[in-house]
């Protein structure tokens, strides 16, 4: 058995050798692919992340909703007094009310879109600070910002930013004092400034029948259980407690925002018709390849070797251009992905990457079945066309 895998593995080597020139374009096609399979991978990452991240890092394992929003956060809007009866059901830890609008950042060069939510410091819907401080409570003109806005525009803890809100049919500027920094907090597909709720309510863009309100209307509640794993236990426990409210996970709330099951089914469609291309051309390419050394197979097996000798060679060459083109294309992701501006959502997750690579380095084999299955049962007569 070891003879004939070090056999097979010198014939399908020299033969590589050989025709260099030949697999090693087969090779750079198989990189192209590569490179493809990674960046839609890295894309369709970035893009969750730029949609989820907010939610997905919540210190909360339930999400509160208006009754009736439908789990989505845009459509909900909650009492002011909701996140108060919920922390007083038996087995919340804590909860804190989130508020969500968006703004612009107008005192840089070019105005940068953020999302701006509000949040309760050290609740639940408040991320921890990586640097710096917590904002004030009440009406304090101070912002905590994530770390995408600071990389994006250079603002640093210490400046003081100006944002533009329309107020019913006018534009008004507010300034925001920047106190601390926080960490992978974007949110439908921008970066992120945090600001009590009181001054969220004062500085968020609103119609005319909204102006004469000062009193802040939360979105959602995040709320944090004392045992995460009683957690559906707790969210029939929520609903009979708190009136008109709805309560879910933090996986059904990701999975309900706007876009989100679109955009990445779209990705991963993608990402599976360029593997089944990839399966294609390899599988085309080495058709032919065993077309064109008919005769040398039946030498082959005419002199002794065995059908499993000649199989075995034909898949070891497959693995061994393969694994040369992704690696190549993994190589050209890398350098790629250096040069590519911080506006664009690129995310190269390792799991996912790996995933992607296995899946690669698994198309030669698949795509090349067919013609190994012909070349073990090239007859030897018929090949040197003695029959």
């Amino acid at each position: 058995m070891m003879k004939n895998f070090t056999l097979a593995t010198y014939l399908a080597i020299k033969e590589v050798v050989r025709n260099r020139g030949r697999f090693f374009l087969v090779a750079l096609v198989i990189a192209l692919i590569t490179l493809l399979v990674l960046f839609i991978a890295a894309l369709g990452e970035g893009l969750a992340n730029g949609n989820r991240q907010y939610v997905a890092n919540l210190d909360a394992q339930l999400v509160v909703f208006l009754e009736k929003s439908d789990y989505i956060i845009s459509s909900s809007r909650l009492e002011t007094n909701t996140a108060r009866s919920i922390r007083r059901v038996e087995g919340v830890d804590d909860a804190g009310a989130v508020y969500t609008s968006s703004t612009e950042i107008v005192s840089l060069p070019e105005p940068l879109k953020v999302s701006l939510l509000g949040a309760e410091p050290g609740r639940p819907g408040m991320p921890p600070i990586v640097a710096g401080r917590e904002f004030r409570s009440g009406e304090a003109r101070e912002t905590v910002i994530d770390q995408q806005v600071a990389f994006r525009s250079g603002i640093q803890i210490g400046d003081v930013i100006e944002i533009r809100s329309t107020q019913g049919v006018d534009d008004e500027f507010f300034e925001l004092k920047v106190v601390g920094l926080v960490s992978g907090q974007s949110y439908f597909f921008q970066p992120t400034i945090f600001v009590p709720p009181s001054t969220w309510e004062k500085i968020r863009p609103q119609s005319d029948s909204e102006l004469s309100s000062d009193t802040p209307f939360p979105n959602i509640v995040a709320v944090r259980l004392t045992d995460p794993s009683q957690a559906d236990m707790m969210m029939t426990r929520l609903v009979e407690r708190v009136p008109n409210i709805e309560v879910t996970d933090i996986e059904t709330t990701i999975n309900n925002i706007p876009g989100y099951s679109a955009q990445q089914g779209t990705v991963q469609a993608q990402g599976f018709f360029t593997l089944l291309i990839g399966i294609l051309v390899i599988g085309g390419f080495f058709q032919i390849q065993i077309l064109q050394k008919v005769p040398q197979i039946g030498v082959l097996k005419a002199i002794g070797s065995s059908n499993g000798m000649v199989g075995l060679s034909a898949v070891i060459q497959i693995i061994i251009v393969t694994a040369l083109g992704v690696g190549i294309g993994g190589g050209l992701t890398y350098l790629f992905s250096l040069g590519f501006p911080p506006t664009i959502p690129l995310v190269f997750n390792g799991a996912r990457s790996l995933i992607a690579v296995a899946l690669l380095l698994s198309i030669g084999p698949v795509g090349g079945m067919v013609s190994i299955i012909y070349a073990v049962r090239i007859e030897t007569l018929k090949a040197l066309r003695l029959g």
